[in-house]
């Protein structure tokens, strides 16, 4: 951590938009013209925040004849995450190219292997049933360990959720990640195709936190607001004048056919709390003061720093390096 003077506001984390995107700008252009000397730019929209700010910014940094924005939907993708994505290439001049990536999964067992776990859970699912696996949210009032719960939804839509067991979390998850390893390749094959740089749409939460899947959504050339607080992302939404129905739209991961927002899948507080919370940790700066501008109790704030800091720690192999011998000989 930095030691920073205690000092904590809710306001703490406002910026200049414009000058931040000016800032990015500069950067991105520098990156991927100078230092990788790419030709253009690939990649992923998903209909989210995130890649619609990048993609705002991107256009500012090349024509969009260098600028390849990609669909990359999949047989469980909400319809709603094509639409918007659509919405938001139209509105800043980019013609998307679509490549839905079902094909790929299907080859490399993905929901085969997938469901294989959840029917050890619930023998009754078949493929006209929904899924999704989500963590408590009850963060600030309680002390569990973090467990995941697998929900499925009858074609009727009737509910049922069981606590997975580790081996069954574990394959559900190691079988869903090749959804976004595949399009991590297929961002690839239109750089490589091109001699374009792959532009990265994580922030700060996902990479820092470790919502991400090593070489699937983490495969990129170029991370343009991986520095940036997942509140500060809806500040430059805000003036980039993204579509309303982007930012009002609670952030999903859309990797489960049924609905969850990030906040049940991983993040567990809402980022507008979570964020300030998470700048107290990082710049030591003690609960006590965090918990009285924030009208919470010392112990909630210790809870998520606690929780913070097992998320930090826990995927620390994702940020990590290859390891190897290559200074020894």
């Amino acid at each position: 951590m930095r030691t920073k003077t205690a000092i904590f506001h809710r306001n703490i984390l406002e910026i200049d938009p414009e000058k931040e995107v000016e800032r990015i700008v500069a950067r991105l252009e520098q990156d991927i013209f100078h230092v990788l000397k790419r030709k253009g730019g690939v990649m992923g929209v998903s209909g989210g925040v995130d890649s619609a700010v990048v993609l705002a910014i991107a256009v500012r940094v090349m024509p969009t004849s260098r600028l390849v924005a990609l669909l990359l939907p999949e047989r469980e993708s909400s319809p709603e995450s094509l639409l918007l994505g659509r919405e938001v290439c139209h509105q800043f001049g980019v013609t998307p190219l679509v490549e839905d990536v079902s094909e790929p999964l299907y080859g490399f067992g993905s929901y085969r292997r997938r469901d294989e776990a959840v029917k050890e859970v619930f023998p009754e699912y078949d493929s006209s049933y929904r899924l999704k696996i989500t963590l408590p949210t009850d963060l600030l009032d309680s002390d569990k360990l973090n467990f995941y719960t697998l929900t499925i939804v009858s074609p009727e839509g009737e509910e049922k959720s069981e606590r997975l067991r580790p081996s069954q979390l574990r394959q559900i998850v190691a079988a869903t990640n090749f959804k976004q390893r595949s399009r991590a390749a297929m961002l690839y094959y239109h750089a490589e195709l091109r001699d374009f740089a792959v532009i990265g749409t994580p922030q700060k939460n996902e990479h820092d936190q470790g919502f991400f899947v090593k070489y699937g959504d983490s495969a990129m050339d170029v991370q343009p607001i991986g520095h940036l607080y997942k509140t500060q992302v809806y500040q430059l939404a805000e003036y980039l004048d993204i579509p309303e129905a982007i930012r009002t739209r609670p952030p999903t991961s859309d990797t489960y056919s049924a609905a969850s927002t990030q906040e049940e899948f991983f993040f567990r507080l809402p980022f507008e709390l979570m964020d300030l919370i998470w700048y107290g940790l990082v710049h030591e700066i003690p609960a006590e003061v965090v918990a009285s501008e924030l009208e919470l109790e010392p112990e909630q704030v210790n809870r998520v720093y606690a929780d913070l800091q097992r998320k930090q720690r826990t995927t620390n192999y994702l940020r990590t390096p290859p390891l190897g011998l290559f200074d020894e000989l």
